[in-house]
């Protein structure tokens, strides 16, 4: 099997490569080396190297940020997957497309399932949900789009290695505890992804993440008594709950955002991993 991989400098991007099936052939393509906004060069691609999978990891991710660049945001995370989608139609390439929770508004208080009703509220949410209805729309050849949430890794731009930096800068740490989810690790979705390109006949809609729930609070808790205890930080930090009025951003998220896996993990046979589990194993690859 040959795989596309699009974002590949991203955290997801990297992940799938370090976690690649011996069997798999990967191609990774990072951000200035491949347009994924032309179709007619990206079939060309497709077909010259006969791949047989495209997994789009490429996202306008920087969510505060997307309310002052609408127009950047949709062309990434909506245009560009309607491209993709065309692409890989036209070239008979199974496309796997990751999606996001924030297309949720968070008014549930249960899990979200992958036919829930969609509702973003913030622009990032819905560029996400417009690339998702793009998607639908071209979907070809057993294509799937996967929601997932919170994800993180030992490299890269997220919320464990904030934490982190203001843990050793800071001896008081304030951090939102009303916005509910579960934390993911890129590695634990390089795995799920990988499982979808091994198995035909999969939903066209699935969610992943790794198990539990979390606020960001517990999240922040979480992280830094894992990273006292593996010594990557020096001295014990006061972290303190705040509600999302006392932090006010520029996007609105979701107070509620946990989706369902349990359609995913018994269609692909995953077992679940905990999100403090999954949490630990990155923090180790960080001290390494």
């Amino acid at each position: 099997m040959k795989v596309l991989i699009t974002g590949a400098g991203g955290q997801v991007g990297r992940a799938l490569q370090a976690s690649a099936p011996a069997e798999v052939h990967v191609l990774g393509k990072e951000r200035g080396t491949l347009d994924i906004c032309e179709a007619a060069p990206l079939v060309a691609l497709l077909r010259a190297e006969s791949i047989d999978v495209l997994v789009n990891a490429a996202a306008y991710t920087a969510v505060d940020q997307a309310e002052s660049e609408r127009e950047r945001a949709f062309a990434v995370n909506a245009a560009a997957v309607g491209v993709l989608a065309r692409a890989c139609s036209a070239a008979q390439v199974r496309l796997i497309h990751l999606s996001t929770d924030f297309v949720f508004d968070g008014s549930q208080s249960t899990p979200y399932r992958p036919d829930a009703a969609t509702h973003p509220l913030s622009v990032y949410g819905q560029s996400k949900l417009a690339g998702e209805r793009l998607f639908t729309a071209e979907r070809g050849l057993d294509s799937v789009m996967i929601r997932t949430s919170w994800v993180y890794a030992s490299t890269g731009r997220n919320f464990v290695l904030t934490m982190l930096r203001l843990f050793r800068e800071r001896t008081v740490v304030k951090v939102v505890s009303d916005q509910i989810g579960t934390p993911t690790s890129a590695a634990s979705l390089a795995r799920c992804i990988w499982a979808v390109t091994a198995k035909r006949g999969t939903p066209p809609v699935m969610h992943f993440s790794d198990a539990g729930v979390a606020s960001w609070y517990d999240f922040a808790v979480a992280i830094h008594d894992e990273a006292r205890a593996l010594g990557l930080i020096e001295r014990s930090v006061q972290i303190l709950p705040i509600t999302s009025d006392q932090y006010p951003t520029a996007a609105v998220r979701p107070r509620f955002s946990v989706l369902d896996k349990t359609a995913t993990w018994s269609e692909l046979g995953l077992e679940p991993e905990h999100w403090r589990h999954a949490l630990r194993s990155v923090l180790a690859e960080i001290r390494a």
